[in-house]
């Protein structure tokens, strides 16, 4: 058996930028072992898998499935729209785990809406994860849970730049993903951030569309505002456009670049 796969650099219009992300679009759906093997051997941070029979959107880390991947649901569209299976101005509905999620195809971006996660400012404060990301408590200016994650508002732009962890102790306490944000000094950005998940097979992921849902409610509960302009300041790095709708959305806008077409050999 033999499957097309693609693999996407996501919010970047430059090659070997922003987030590569594994496609794989086949017409009847692939079994659920398959897909992780295929997404173990492709390394990346997702593997995005779409079965046209039923437009159901999956993705997987080298190690489990997620519940929702913003640089991949915008890599798919982008070989869709490679493979003329959507055009300039379509809008395409996906069945996801998260719910039905609609994405607008544009020129050059792709602008998904998803789902704005809640806010919990009540979750208390983690030493040991403070610790491993080599922050201290004077760094932090808010501290909360989304969807699972946790969030964390650092006194400035240098603090989210300098961050080393160490990832052997994150993974040693219980996490899922951790994202760190401050408000941004450059005139053309509102925040920048970082985002870690060694906990699931992904030390620092470049740029995290999901986590922007969460730093978009936190950034526009914070300022008042529902659209922002972001940076993830990974090694790769990358840029998103971000909006809070009214109806309790968020709109991700970003560029993508195929840099990766072959066939993989399955069975």
């Amino acid at each position: 058996m033999e499957v097309e796969i693609y693999q996407v650099d996501a919010f970047t219009s430059e090659l070997f930028k922003g987030n590569p992300a594994g496609v794989c679009i086949t017409k009847e759906p692939l079994s659920e072992p398959l897909m992780l093997s295929i997404a173990s051997e492709m390394a990346l941070s997702e593997t995005a898998f779409l079965t046209l029979s039923d437009m159901r959107l999956r993705w997987f880390t080298p190690e489990v499935e997620v519940k929702l991947c913003g640089h991949g649901t915008l890599s798919v569209v982008n070989v869709m729209k490679e493979q003329g299976l959507v055009q300039v101005g379509d809008t395409i509905a996906f069945q996801t785990l998260s719910g039905e999620l609609i994405a607008k195809v544009g020129e050059s971006s792709t602008e998904p809406d998803f789902p704005a996660p809640e806010l919990d400012f009540t979750l208390p404060v983690n030493e040991d994860l403070l610790s491993n990301l080599g922050l201290s408590r004077d760094d932090v200016v808010a501290y909360c849970g989304f969807a699972s994650k946790v969030l964390i508002q650092v006194k400035c732009e240098q603090v989210v730049h300098d961050i080393k962890p160490n990832f052997s102790g994150l993974k040693s306490i219980e996490g899922r993903g951790v994202a760190v944000t401050a408000s941004s000094e450059q005139s053309s950005l509102d925040f920048v951030s970082r985002y870690f998940a060694p906990w699931v097979g992904i030390d620092e992921d470049p740029v995290t569309g999901s986590a922007h849902c969460g730093l978009t409610q936190f950034w526009a509960q914070a300022t008042s505002r529902t659209q922002f302009s972001a940076y993830q300041a990974s090694a790769r790095g990358g840029y998103l456009s971000t909006e809070l709708t009214p109806n309790g959305r968020v709109k991700l806008v970003g560029d993508c670049r195929t840099i990766l077409r072959g066939t993989m050999i399955v069975a």
